[in-house]
């Protein structure tokens, strides 16, 4: 079903699963190549869509077999079925969320069909993938409540009206305790524990739950239930994805390629972007904040971004690099690609206007008009400076808020503050903390 908005999950059960009354086969097997599809397109559209496929990906598997299916596709005129799940652990989607959502949008560009799956019901199991210990599973009505805001935010990248919006609770509540044993029969203990992190923790003699090795499982059969040609996911997830080739295998069909894309680091440059880790970019943030954290990326990360978050043609990049690399400011470059990212997410004129605030502020050493107004509470006593920060949000904690003392970052009405002992009494100030953090502080 195609959709312009998520809609609500609908359990109903694929006729033929694994909880079926009978073993039977879920699916006949897709149909064979015809030995004639390579023949019949011309290679040089050929070779030019896989371009685009291929584009900062780590991993094709396999490739020689997607090129069959993108022939078949061409010559038929029948789309390719692209799958792409996301368990809604949390309500809000960051940049590197957006690298594999800009290859799916690529993908619709090249008229190929993109199912974006909310995985409703693997989330109350949780996702394994990258973790040293049990990852909490979600309740229903956190799922519910990330979702929401899941597909909207994706539909800033991909086009709504290509896009097949599905909820695995469809097929995957149905099961019962008789289909999810003929699925687990269905692969052993031993391939699951070839699983890095599993293997890693069963050597460590760490606990892993039942409910975790059923994970890549469920993630598997929802390419069966899809009919998935390709599947995407980050580079942390290539496990389960080749988990749903073989279950594709098993139940009759023509296996699943598997795309793989790189995890974006985040600002650091070091650590994959993460809200948990403090450095990411959101798509919803206000324009000034996303132009600014795009402008704080080093000069080697942003060629990184520009592959994986542009959109920019591969040749147009490459010309603007030699550009940088023969004398020209690499701050043109990256002033263009912050404008490109927040033109996709809000617009034109919120770009332009973030760069004219960012001028302002970072060249002329102007105070920004759309500051947070923050009032506090001290019943007519004041606040320490390490206090007061801490509660406008400008620092994490009073602990922060002191070592910004000590690295000259803190700054109340434009005058550096050194004084770790501080008070500030009843009154308003202009509180400042580095380059971007900013609020108007009313102590009453």
């Amino acid at each position: 079903m195609s959709s312009s908005s998520p809609p609500s999950p609908h359990p109903a059960a694929p006729a033929d699963g694994p909880g079926a009354s009978a073993p039977v086969t879920l699916g006949a097997p897709g149909p064979a190549p015809e030995p004639d599809a390579l023949a019949a397109v011309d290679p040089a559209a050929l070779e030019a869509a896989l371009a685009v496929v291929r584009r900062g990906c780590q991993e094709l598997i396999v490739e020689a077999e997607f090129r069959r299916k993108l022939a078949r596709s061409m010559a038929s005129g029948v789309p390719l079925r692209c799958k792409l799940g996301l368990d809604p652990t949390a309500p809000d989607i960051h940049l590197g969320h957006t690298v594999v959502l800009n290859k799916l949008r690529q993908l619709q560009d090249l008229g190929h069909t993109v199912i974006f799956l909310i995985g409703d019901f693997t989330s109350m199991i949780g996702d394994p993938s990258g973790r040293n210990v049990t990852r909490p599973p979600l309740t229903v009505e956190q799922i519910r409540h990330n979702a929401v805001t899941y597909f909207e935010q994706a539909a800033l990248v991909l086009d709504r009206a290509r896009t097949e919006v599905r909820y695995n609770s469809e097929w995957c509540q149905p099961l019962g305790a008789d289909g999810m044993i003929r699925l687990a029969s269905s692969y052993t203990l031993a391939r699951l524990l070839e699983r890095d992190d599993f293997s890693k923790r069963y050597a460590a003699g760490q606990p892993i739950a039942m409910h975790e090795l059923l994970y890549p499982l469920m993630q598997g059969y929802d390419s069966v239930a899809l009919r998935a040609d390709l599947e995407l996911g980050g580079t942390d997830q290539k496990f389960n994805l080749l988990v749903g080739r073989e279950l594709q295998k098993h139940y009759g069909q023509e296996p699943q390629c598997v795309l793989t894309m790189p995890l974006l680091e985040g600002l650091d440059g070091v650590e994959k972007m993460s809200k948990s880790k403090g450095n990411y970019i959101g798509i919803s943030e206000a324009p000034g904040e996303m132009f600014g954290k795009l402008m704080s990326v080093s000069d080697v990360l942003m060629w990184r971004y520009y592959e994986l978050l542009s959109a920019r043609s591969l040749q147009d990049i490459a010309q603007l690099r030699q550009q940088t690399e023969d004398g020209r400011n690499p701050r043109d470059a990256k002033v263009a690609l912050a404008q490109e990212i927040v033109t996709r997410f809000h617009s034109a004129a919120a770009a332009e206007r973030a760069l004219e605030d960012f001028e302002a502020r970072f060249r002329r050493g102007a105070v920004p008009e759309d500051m947070p107004e923050v009032h506090l509470a001290s019943a007519g006593a004041g606040l320490a400076i390490a206090s007061a920060l801490k509660q406008a949000g400008l620092v994490p904690s009073t602990s922060e808020a002191l070592r910004s003392m000590e690295q000259g970052a803190v700054r109340i009405d434009g005058q550096r503050i050194e004084d770790r002992t501080l008070m500030l009494t009843p009154g308003s100030y202009v509180a400042q903390v580095g380059k971007r953090r900013w609020a108007r502080i009313h102590i009453a």
